[in-house]
């Protein structure tokens, strides 16, 4: 990893860390992110395919599904995946 020095404003620094701090990441993640975004911004784009959520008859999520877990909702999505479905 390369270390970047660059001149910032010192308030501008003290609240980007603060938010960053309060989002559960670093000054130094943030910046990677968006440094990342930057060099993709030319980059061609896919488009996004989002999988459906297997749901019940009235709408709801099917019975055992925990909503309360990624990983149940991953479970369902590839149980679920049907490449005909895909646009």
């Amino acid at each position: 990893m390369t270390n970047l020095t660059i001149s910032l404003d010192e308030n501008l620094v003290k609240q980007a860390r603060i938010k960053a701090i309060q989002e559960g990441t670093s000054l130094s993640a943030k910046v990677r992110e968006m440094l990342a975004a930057y060099v993709r911004q030319d980059a061609p784009t896919a488009s996004a395919v989002i999988p459906k959520l297997p749901t019940g008859g009235s709408g709801g999520l099917m019975p055992g599904i925990d909503p309360s877990s990624n990983r149940s909702f991953y479970d369902a999505m590839d149980a679920d995946m049907d490449i005909s479905n895909l646009k």
